[in-house]
């Protein structure tokens, strides 16, 4: 099968990624004596763990390369939500660097321990397993793959909903390479990046970058002057490389991030309750007086050894540690007053070791691997409650123990038919400790050891050693022809699996059945994809398109409200608790395409389209799933496209405009629908309140490349949300239905506004 059996080469594992034909910012495609087209790039990924054109493989993926990347001017891992059908991933609420991913449908909103997420994010192999620290600058970067559907019988942890694989740059073995880029822009930007690597010798090479991303605020805390959406970050990687044969080699890499960026509190949408501190003009603004002072620190090691035994064997193994340590203060009310204050902690430490067997012969193909991972998540955070006079203190540990075993193999029937058949069984452990306790005053004396003016007025939650097992088998099959030399048809159905856990919310005092101390129970999916990949008009027209059906069981959903512990009339406290949805259905259509309409321009438009519905939750007997939706997935995601090479040599070297509009339909952030409420619904706040879920936006974006006729000097400008859309991408609710404290928590977090950047970038 010409398509579909590539050989397996040796660093397959490492092929570059381009999406140049489906992009529309890649190299604009030319034309051939005979009137086809051609691309001027490989078209290559290594989703399957084999090189293959991303025209071939018969997965729903979408790649980018970092050159593509820079030329729209990406910001960070979040941008590729922009080219990718069904996803929103974004930086989650009251955070700078914490990730929210969503693929079709499944992901997972609250980045708290004990929850995992439902994307999975990788590093050069290496499971990321916690979202703090996770929203990765675009630096020393090769390419990003997205993967859409649940991924499990090919590498790393089993994914649910999709996996986001960043792989960094691999060195030149045999000359030395540098490249500087600065950019400046809008809001006092001034970003700098440097990377190279030299060679020690014909068999070691050693090489780094560092990055440091400077930028004020979109808005300003009111309350103390500070900059409000600013960024400070600085990330370093280093790494080494031995190749002793050409059939043996070793990679060490180090890497660690210091975002000390101020703390993100919110927009407030109501005045305060007493009418006396009003809504801010600018959605960038707030009045919070929690403090500023925010700082994550994420860093680990990898080593990365592989050896080809032979033409048809490969051997990997890929160790890894991780760990992350994030301190931040929450203020959900988003006034100067405590009325509802959190802070936070978080520390979290992972290590991992995977064993690979790749192989390939004539016609059958494939993978097989052993993968472990001891994580441990643990926090602490006060909820501090001033018109209360009490503070509610939470603190807890979970620990992850993951083994699998995987394999995915693919024969080829003829030339032209190829099935793949692939399985993985997971066996995950969840230790955890769950502690919750009342303090009368502001600042409980655990968080605060310091605090001797607040009284300990009992545990509410003392769980200690809860443990629960969980174990899944689960399957992939897939079939791919074909059809004609320029059209390649699939058809797959594949399980995915995301393992139980704790409440580290859990009220032990309000649960005399001891129900939180058994956790919640795993989410299912079965997942049913059938998709064709191809190009037409002599090649003018390449296209990617997806039709898919997931069967979604046992949902985690996680719901927060105020709670009245005294029957007083008044929410002294607030209540959380997770629970497995029956069943919901997602389906839906992806589209990637794009067409050469000349030897400069091309046109592109994706889109997404998804049906998500949760049809069953059971309380009491009742079916309540009318009461809960589907969140961070809008019904239709758009992009539409164009990349114009101008014909002519400019200062001696091309330039290039790319420019998009991008269209997101109204979605909503929870799992309950935030529509606002009337006036008369809330005695607090008898006005009424905006809807907090986000409207339909569209956002445009423009930018102009020039590259030397060297390729070594490049300058770019990009503009971004040029018509000041303002778009929601989070938010916070403690006033409807359930009020907690006097203001209680009212606020949303909004996208960038316009921006506009200049990069200048030499490399040699």
């Amino acid at each position: 099968m010409k398509s579909f059996r590539q050989p397996m080469l040796r660093h397959a594992l490492f092929a570059g990624a381009s999406i140049a034909a489906l992009s529309g910012w890649g190299p604009v495609a030319a034309q051939t004596a005979d009137g086809a087209y051609e691309s001027d790039d490989t078209i290559v990924v290594s989703a399957r763990r084999r090189e293959e054109t991303l025209q071939d493989v018969p997965l729903a993926v979408t790649a980018a390369t970092a050159d593509e990347l820079n030329q729209i001017g990406a910001v960070d891992i979040t941008s590729v939500q922009r080219i990718t059908p069904n996803a929103t991933i974004e930086v989650a609420r009251g955070s700078n660097s914490t990730l929210i991913a969503f693929i079709r449908g499944v992901g997972q909103q609250d980045p708290l321990w004990g929850f995992e997420p439902g994307v999975g994010v990788y590093v050069d192999d290496v499971f990321i397993a916690r979202p703090q620290g996770a929203v990765l600058d675009i630096f020393d970067l090769e390419r990003i793959e997205v993967l859409r559907g649940p991924q499990g019988t090919l590498y790393g942890r089993n994914t649910i909903g999709g996996a986001i694989k960043y792989v960094t740059k691999r060195m030149d073995m045999d000359n030395p390479t540098f490249s500087a880029r600065a950019n400046v822009g809008s809001y006092g930007q001034f970003d700098q990046i440097l990377s190279g690597s030299v060679p020690l010798g014909e068999t070691f090479a050693i090489g780094g970058a560092i990055a440091n991303y400077k930028r004020d605020g979109y808005g300003t805390n009111l309350n103390t002057g500070a900059e409000h959406y600013n960024k400070d970050l600085r990330a370093y990687r280093l790494s080494a490389e031995w190749a002793p044969t050409d059939t043996f080699s070793i990679r060490i890499s180090g890497d660690k991030t210091e975002d000390d960026s101020n703390a993100k509190h919110g927009h407030r949408l109501l005045p305060s309750a007493d009418g006396t501190v009003p809504v801010t003009d600018n959605v960038y603004d707030t009045r919070a007086g929690l403090g500023d002072g925010n700082k994550v620190v994420t860093q680990g090691a990898s080593l990365t050894a592989e050896w080809d035994v032979n033409d048809m064997f490969t051997v990997k193994s890929v160790t890894a540690y991780r760990e992350s340590d994030t301190v931040t203060p929450i203020d959900f009310d988003a006034l100067p007053e405590p009325d509802f204050d959190v802070p936070a902690r978080y520390i979290d430490d992972q290590f991992s070791q995977e064993f690979q067997l790749l192989f390939n012969t004539d016609r059958l193909s494939g993978i097989a691997g052993v993968y472990y991972l001891d994580g441990n998540a643990s926090g602490e955070f006060d909820a501090v409650l001033s018109a209360l006079g009490l503070s509610i203190y939470t603190s807890g540990d979970q620990k992850k123990e993951n083994f699998s075993v995987y394999a995915d193999m693919t024969y080829d029937v003829t030339d032209r038919l190829s099935v793949s058949v692939g399985g993985r069984y997971t066996e995950d452990e969840t230790t955890a400790d769950v502690n919750r306790e009342v303090w009368l005053g502001l600042g409980s004396g655990s968080f605060f050891p310091e605090n001797t003016t607040s009284i300990f007025a009992g545990r509410q939650t003392g769980y200690e050693g809860l443990n629960r097992k969980d174990d899944q088998f689960t399957p992939r099959v897939s079939v791919a022809y074909e059809a004609t030399p320029n059209t390649n048809l699939y058809a797959s159905y594949s399980e995915g699996f995301k393992a139980g856990g704790f409440d580290p919310r859990a009220r032990g005092d309000l649960d005399p059945l001891g129900l939180s101390q058994e956790g919640f129970a795993p989410e299912k999916v079965k997942s049913y994809e059938v998709g064709m990949k191809g190009s037409a008009a002599d090649g003018r027209l390449t296209y990617a398109i997806a039709a898919f059906l997931a069967d979604y069981t046992d949902q985690q959903i996680t719901v927060q409200s105020g709670a009245d512990s005294d029957n007083d009339g008044t929410n002294d406290t607030f209540v959380s608790s997770v629970f497995n949805a029956g069943s919901s259905t997602y389906k839906g259509v992806e589209i990637e395409s794009a067409f050469r309409a000349t030897d400069n321009l091309t046109l592109t438009a994706m889109m997404g389209y998804i049906d998500a519905e949760i049809d069953e939750i059971v309380s009491a007997g009742v079916n309540i799933a009318d009461q809960f939706v589907t969140q961070n997935t809008p019904e239709l995601q758009a992009r539409l496209g164009f990349a114009y090479e101008y014909p002519e040599t400019v200062y001696g070297g091309s330039l290039q405009f790319n420019g998009a509009a991008e269209y997101r339909s109204e979605y909503y952030l929870f799992n309950v629908p935030n529509p606002g409420f009337d006036a008369g619904d809330s005695v607090i706040f008898p006005a009424g309140g905006p809807a907090l879920d986000p409207d339909e936006y569209t956002l445009l974006n423009l930018s102009a490349n020039w590259t030397s006729s060297d390729d070594r000097y490049r300058i770019g400008l990009h503009g971004r949300n040029l018509t000041q859309e303002e778009y929601r991408v989070a938010a916070y609710n403690f006033v409807t239905p359930s009020q907690l404290g006097l203001d209680s928590a009212y606020s949303a977090f909004y996208g960038a506004p316009r921006t506009v950047t200049a990069t200048f970038e030499y490399r040699y």
